[in-house]
């Protein structure tokens, strides 16, 4: 990844808790992720005591993890405080699930960046986070960090998002400007190989691609601002698009409609693994090399 598509951290926590109050109004993708990794769950047995949610954003995946494992403590953890205050706001309003498990005398919530985890070593059984390492610009550095709080035989399930992401949305802007317009993110045996670096034992990878539509190209940028999540990178435009700009953008998005609707895709990456002793730490090939397990992507 070139440094002209680094992630701007400042910007990553400016954009999420501007869009703090507007987020689960358009956060379609990231709930139907979490579901997904919940799903994925039912077949791994596990009942970890502390979990922490890595991204918590406003609360979606740490309810489902609080109504999966009801004796666990949920530590909430995001990049942005207001986030994590919209999510206490829903538990203490009684917004459906969240009001049935939300702990008064319990609400363990932590404004941090998961690349520096103000946690002790060895202090959670699992971690999950969904759609939140994308955000990294290198995974070593964050990988490390969940082995650390990692105690012994602990698990790490996530989710984050591959380079085919929004790729209708860069074919368009290429060629309107240098400057970057779309988040770059990272290749799923990339992330694979990350895992294997910091230590961590039995990584399972597998990908799929969901794809949402909409009506007109300015309705996908909308989207990416109402979650937070538009540009960020270092190489972005320090102004505002012209008016003709915009036109060949949305003209070039055109040409992608499809029975009516515009195509934004999202190749959504997952993955789990396991902080082991020394001697579960990897599976070596015939010829002495390190080998990672991948799965079939799940049909439709």
């Amino acid at each position: 990844m070139t440094e002209a598509f680094y992630t701007d951290k400042a910007r990553v926590r400016a954009s999420f808790e501007k869009a703090a109050a507007s987020y689960d109004s358009a956060a379609v993708l990231q709930r139907e992720v979490s579901d997904r990794m919940s799903e994925r769950l039912d077949y791994i047995k596990f009942q970890p005591q502390v979990v922490l949610d890595a991204g918590a954003g406003t609360g979606y995946g740490s309810a489902q993890l609080r109504a999966r494992y009801p004796d666990a403590r949920v530590v909430e953890l995001d990049l942005a405080q207001a986030m994590l205050q919209a999510s206490r706001a829903k538990q203490q309003s009684g917004d459906g699930l969240l009001k049935k498990l939300f702990r008064p005398s319990l609400p363990w919530q932590v404004v941090a960046d998961v690349e520096r985890l103000p946690l002790a070593d060895a202090s959670v059984d699992m971690i999950w986070s969904s759609l939140t390492i994308q955000w990294v610009n290198v995974p070593d550095s964050v990988f490390a960090e969940f082995r650390r709080v990692l105690k012994p035989e602990g698990m790490l399930m996530f989710s984050t998002l591959g380079p085919d992401t929004l790729h209708e949305l860069r074919g368009a802007f290429a060629g309107v400007d240098r400057a970057t317009h779309v988040n770059q993110f990272i290749d799923m045996h990339d992330l694979g190989d990350a895992l294997m670096r910091a230590g961590f034992a039995e990584p399972v990878m597998d990908m799929e691609k969901i794809v949402l539509t909409y009506g007109r190209a300015r309705e996908v940028m909308a989207d990416l601002k109402a979650i937070g999540a538009h540009n960020a990178t270092s190489g972005r435009g320090r102004g505002l698009m012209g008016k003709h700009a915009w036109q060949r953008v949305e003209a070039a998005y055109e040409d992608l409609r499809r029975d009516g609707k515009l195509p934004a895709t999202y190749e959504v990456v997952y993955g789990h693994a396991w902080k082991g002793g020394d001697k579960k730490l990897a599976k070596f090939s015939d010829d002495g090399r390190q080998v990672i397990e991948f799965v079939k992507k799940r049909p439709e």
